[in-house]
């Protein structure tokens, strides 16, 4: 019997209850999960890596099939070295779908046999980006309902 093994790629900044349900239901079909926090330029960032990768593990201490990993560069790179032939991506809308769709085929042709498997959001939780958490964050508005409980966020406020 294979080892199914699966790479959740993002930036996690911070990781949300959307998050979590693509986590959940990647569980269903996968033996193991990497949770790969990339380290994506083009993004600003309002957490450090090291504070994501405390959050996320904190959050699946009890799920030994979750591993919470960085790194830097391309995810198909990630994924040859460690010898992952799937990535997980989560879509909340149609936008979602165009946009790593063409990533998808681009990690494709990248790495030969690499599969990429498209997860929806349950509809509660698909208005939830990290976008939106972070400015919740930055302007003081409620964002506990929208990150997992075991997370807390002790943020100085941001002006």
């Amino acid at each position: 019997m294979s080892n199914r093994i699966a790479v959740f790629p993002g930036t996690f900044d911070p990781f949300t209850n959307g998050h979590y349900d693509i986590v959940l239901k990647a569980l269903k079909l996968f033996d193991h999960l990497i949770i790969a926090i990339g380290y994506n330029a083009n993004k600003k960032h309002l957490f450090s890596i090291e504070k994501r990768m405390e959050w996320i593990n904190a959050v699946f201490r009890n799920e030994p099939r979750v591993k919470v990993e960085c790194y830097t560069g391309l995810t198909s790179v990630f994924c040859k070295k460690n010898k992952v032939e799937f990535i997980v991506r989560g879509l909340r809308t149609s936008y979602d779908f165009e946009y790593e769709k063409q990533i998808a085929r681009v990690n494709e042709h990248l790495n030969e046999g690499m599969l990429n498997v498209f997860l929806i959001s349950d509809e509660n939780v698909s208005s939830v980006s990290s976008t939106i958490v972070r400015d919740l964050i930055i302007y003081q508005g409620d964002y506990k309902s929208f990150i997992p409980k075991e997370i807390v966020i002790d943020v100085e406020p941001l002006q």
